[in-house]
């Protein structure tokens, strides 16, 4: 299985920022239809940071571009990444960017 990479961008730090996962050779973005503290949480643990502050709405971290590769992610929290939460499909999504959903991480455990 291959897992995903992820960034956050537009933050203030790298432990913060929109939710972009890298899926089929390209960056999308996660919109923010049900995204909660699960699915932020399983975000942040998979780029090696503590958990999950905050999730954000409403593209608070501005707005992305290209694809929007998740929708209605409904994580359990213990995912080991975000394309492993239940969604309808990548790709699948009924979004526009002002959706785009954003984290806030609490710094990395040493």
């Amino acid at each position: 299985m291959i897992f995903e990479s992820i960034r956050l961008v537009g933050g203030t730090s790298n432990s913060e920022g929109r939710v972009e996962v890298f899926h089929d050779g390209q960056w999308g973005t996660v919109c923010d239809d049900g995204f909660g503290l699960n699915d932020a949480n399983v975000v942040c643990r998979q780029l090696g940071h503590g958990r999950a502050t905050a999730a954000r709405g409403s593209a608070a971290f501005g707005q992305g571009s290209g694809k929007i590769w998740l929708d209605e992610v409904a994580c359990e929290g213990y995912e080991t990444y975000i394309g492993g939460c239940h969604h309808p499909g990548w790709g699948t999504h009924f979004c526009e960017h002002h959706e785009d959903a954003g984290v806030v991480c609490s710094n990395p455990r040493s």
